[in-house]
């Protein structure tokens, strides 16, 4: 009975004890918190002498120091560190004893008698480091890794963490010899690798960082291919296409591969309007032979890339000429087949817009029509671009009718839509200004932004310019303008904008002309008076309609073309703020995040 009675007693004092601890405890943060410093120590000295929780002596130590004891606090810890030699938690409260005092020396002396007595247990070295990162002693932290490396004698270990604090530290060096020496054993860091590398590097210079290391890396080890993949990206984002396939065709020949990696990065050429290089691209892989799996798709992205080159440039007739060549050879040696109507479609729009063979472009686009097999939305496209046609060979009614049986067969659809807007614009071009915004305002509520937009800005253009007489003959001749600009007349289109002026001093098109004049000069790669014209539309048309696509269209040609990363980033800063609810605002955001490093996705 004793004994239970004794057992009892205990446990209730132990109950009792829990509890206290609790409000001691709870009332210890508290103190913390609202900086009663001199209140917390006395609980948390309390509560680590009951539990020798280390949680409890950080607070404690911190406690002392806030209230400058450094005496008491050196006293205290020397004792903990004779009785626990091996806990980092006092050795590096002491170190940091020292250093408050302002004795660096012995801090730094005691700071590195731990790491080097750190033993060869991952736990303890992880423990270690983070309780340098914790008070942010990075340097320390990684030299305490890496003679953790040392020590269990592997370079692969502690990857990750090392990599985190170098990308915190913003040490580039560091960072790409880290993932350099890490890729060949961990290959699946490449697209780690690429998106932290692009968010940190600011110039060419920290590519040149990365090419180096590379470089030496290929001339030790030519056989690891993550090296020159990396090299490859790397030249990509130096835009150094011509090195990077330079490499691309080093390593299929080395590898025996079968294209298909050169492929792939040709199609980013593209995409990157690299065309020139391309099309070297493609000639390689064509030169394979017939035999070769990409012989046939090499040779229609090799045409539709100087399609491409072409078209991107100043108006070249030979250029042309011989593009439409290629493309009448592909027809011939393949036949018109549901394969090969790309070409037909191609070959149209060069001999519409570039040679001036209407006859030939109208008789190209009715054929395609007649291929079997052709999917409906492809026959919906040519149609469209049947209509386009008949308009450029004067025939409106057949245009109209062409782009009206498209929209009746895919009501409600993106084409079907696309078919109402064409119509809408065609009765624009002819004046018919009522229907046409009509049709516009039908068309505003189109499930595809794109069309909306378009819609939407042509109902606007139409209503804000018909107040008087004068504006409606100056709305006929901008329509005029829109027609030579959508013939391929560039300069007789300027000169009718420009006429506007001069017929109209007094009118309300001002930042139409301006926003139509861009598209013009973007088209035929004048960018200085594309950004002229788009920097005054910004700066003096605040409420144009046109202000938001001309923020977006000004910021990609500063991105783009003239490489102005800071200014790029300020147009596409002012088009968020300024245009919250603009289509191009969610490109803008993602962008401007871009250019400012953020790991875009993540």
């Amino acid at each position: 009975m004793k004994k239970f009675v004794l057992t009892f007693l205990l446990f209730t004092v132990h109950l009792l004890c829990l509890a206290q601890d609790e409000v001691d405890d709870a009332l210890a943060f508290q103190y913390y918190q609202q900086g009663q410093y001199q209140e917390a120590s006395v609980l948390f000295e309390k509560l680590f002498s009951r539990t020798k929780s280390d949680t409890y002596f950080d607070f404690y130590y911190n406690s002392l120091v806030k209230l400058k004891k450094l005496d008491e606090a050196e006293k205290t810890i020397k004792k903990l560190v004779r009785q626990n030699p091996k806990n980092f938690h006092y050795t590096l409260a002491l170190a940091r004893v020292y250093q408050e005092k302002g004795q660096a020396d012995a801090a730094t002396k005691m700071y590195m008698e731990t790491i080097n007595n750190v033993p060869a247990d991952e736990f303890k070295v992880r423990e270690l480091a983070n309780l340098f990162y914790g008070f942010q002693a990075y340097d320390l932290a990684i030299t305490t890794f890496l003679q953790g490396r040392k020590l269990l004698n592997s370079e692969k270990i502690f990857t990750y963490e090392l990599l985190t604090i170098y990308r915190f530290k913003k040490d580039k060096n560091m960072l790409v010899q880290e993932y350099v020496n890490a890729l060949a054993a961990m290959p699946e860091l490449l697209p780690q690798a690429e998106s932290v590398l692009s968010s940190i590097f600011e110039d060419n210079s920290d590519y040149q960082i990365l090419q180096a290391a590379l470089l030496k890396k290929i001339q030790k080890d030519p056989q690891a291919e993550i090296y020159t993949r990396l090299l490859i990206w790397q030249y990509l984002q130096q835009q150094e296409y011509e090195m990077a396939l330079r490499q691309l065709i080093a390593q299929d020949k080395r590898i025996k591969d079968d294209g298909g990696i050169l492929f792939n990065a040709a199609n980013s050429f593209i995409a990157n309007k690299a065309y020139a290089t391309a099309i070297k691209a493609y000639e390689y892989l064509v030169g394979k032979g017939k035999d070769n799996i990409y012989f046939l798709p090499a040779k229609i992205e090799m045409i539709d890339a100087r399609y491409q080159l072409a078209l991107s440039g100043q108006f070249d007739k030979k250029a042309i000429a011989d593009l439409a060549a290629q493309y009448e050879s592909l027809l011939q040696e393949y036949g018109k087949t549901p394969q090969t109507v790309f070409a037909l479609k191609k070959l149209a729009n060069l001999q519409a817009y570039y040679i001036g063979d209407l006859d030939k472009a109208e008789k190209e686009l009715e054929s395609a029509l007649a291929i079997p097999g052709i999917p409906a939305s492809d026959i919906g496209q040519i149609k469209l671009d049947l209509g386009d046609i008949y308009i450029l060979t004067r025939q409106p009614w057949e245009a109209f009718l062409i782009y009206e049986q498209v929209a009746k067969q895919f009501e409600a659809q993106p084409i079907g839509n696309e078919a109402h807007y064409r119509s809408a614009k065609l009765s624009f071009y002819q004046g018919n200004f009522s229907y046409a915004k009509s049709q516009a305002d039908v068309l505003k509520a189109s499930t595809s932004q794109l069309i909306a937009n378009d819609a939407l800005n042509l109902s606007l253009l139409i209503s804000d310019n018909l107040q008087s007489a004068a504006d409606s003959s100056a709305l006929k001749m901008y329509a005029d303008a829109e027609m030579l600009e959508f013939r391929n007349l560039p300069l007789k289109a300027l000169a009718k904008l420009d006429s506007i002026n001069i017929a109209f001093p007094v009118n309300s098109l001002t930042d139409d002309v301006l926003m139509t004049k861009s598209r013009i000069y973007i088209k035929e790669k004048d960018i200085t008076n594309a950004v002229k014209v788009l920097t005054a539309l910004t700066t003096q048309e605040n409420s144009s309609i046109w202000t938001d696509d001309a923020l977006f269209t000004l910021a990609e040609l500063y991105e783009k073309n003239i490489r102005d990363n800071e200014q790029a980033r300020a147009l596409y800063q002012k088009l968020i703020n300024d245009h919250p609810g603009s289509m191009f605002t969610t490109e803008a955001r993602k962008r401007f995040r871009k250019l400012r490093g953020d790991i875009i996705g993540t």
